[in-house]
């Protein structure tokens, strides 16, 4: 689907699981360097019960790469979210997001009129801390070529660790979504490693408070946070089940940034949440 952002049209591309009919839809948006396809499992999971659209955020995946790399940024892909709901002809939906994705989302959420219905934030919340950034900034469009997706995958494990004990079918499934072999046969990750310019600008030296924005929102709010989180921590978890749309808050022991809602444990905790038995 083509999108407009301030230098031109892009495009934007989406997965589909589930009865292209229903008109109760769950959107998964995914994390900063990760794309749609990190949601198979829980899509294939809900899709007797929703329309699952997983899309590709630009400079991610399938997704065209921007010319003009100080385009990316939280303006341009929550107007492309906009743009897409309005595709797919529904007056609101469920979002599932993950780290960038889930601010995404508190930022649709936290609008008048805002189209989202039910809101599972995955290992994100209304502050994100320095150090945090500050290691994403560290490999955010630094990564090497692969010679093999072996070696992708060697990779993909050291720098994805914190996402948890994964099985040796996740962790190639993972790989095989993340990299992408050019004409000369090596792999590289399918992002735009122009997405980590803006890390690069200047030191981060503060925390980003978005309080403000986590307070506007009304809708029924799932947090989860990996227990060993460097980007969500525990106190920021506790005070939103306390203020804002008082969430409901659950930690996922032997993880860090971020759960990959891929096993059978972390699915049924969004399912039962969006489903109607996790409301506040």
């Amino acid at each position: 689907m083509l999108c407009m952002g301030p230098n031109g049209l892009h495009r934007m591309v989406y997965g589909e699981w589930g009865d292209p009919h229903n008109p109760r839809v769950l959107m998964c948006v995914h994390g900063l360097t990760r794309n749609g396809r990190d949601f198979d499992e829980l899509a294939r999971s809900l899709a007797g019960e929703y329309r699952v659209v997983c899309p590709d955020v630009v400079g991610r995946g399938r997704s065209d790469w921007l010319e003009n790399k100080d385009d990316y940024g939280f303006p341009v892909y929550v107007a492309d979210m906009i743009t897409l709901i309005a595709r797919l002809d529904v007056e609101s939906v469920d979002w599932v997001g993950t780290s960038m994705g889930g601010l995404i989302g508190m930022l649709i959420a936290s609008r008048p009129y805002s189209p989202i219905a039910r809101l599972v934030l995955n290992d994100v919340g209304p502050v994100i801390t320095a150090s945090s950034l500050r290691r994403i900034g560290q490999y955010v469009g630094n990564a090497p070529r692969f010679p093999s997706m072996d070696e992708a995958e060697a990779y993909i494990r050291k720098v994805s660790a914190p996402f948890g004990p994964l099985t040796d079918a996740q962790w190639r499934h993972l790989t095989e979504h993340t990299v992408r072999a050019g004409e000369d046969g090596a792999y590289a990750m399918v992002y735009d490693p122009g997405i980590g310019d803006l890390f690069r600008l200047a030191p981060v030296l503060l925390d980003v408070d978005l309080w403000k924005v986590y307070d506007a929102i009304r809708c029924p709010t799932l947090a989860i946070r990996g227990a060993q989180s460097d980007l969500l921590e525990a106190s920021t978890l506790q005070a939103m089940s306390e203020r804002g749309p008082r969430a409901r808050i659950v930690e996922i022991e032997g993880v860090g940034h971020a759960p990959v809602l891929m096993d059978d444990a972390q699915i049924a905790l969004v399912r039962d949440f969006l489903l109607g038995e996790g409301t506040p």
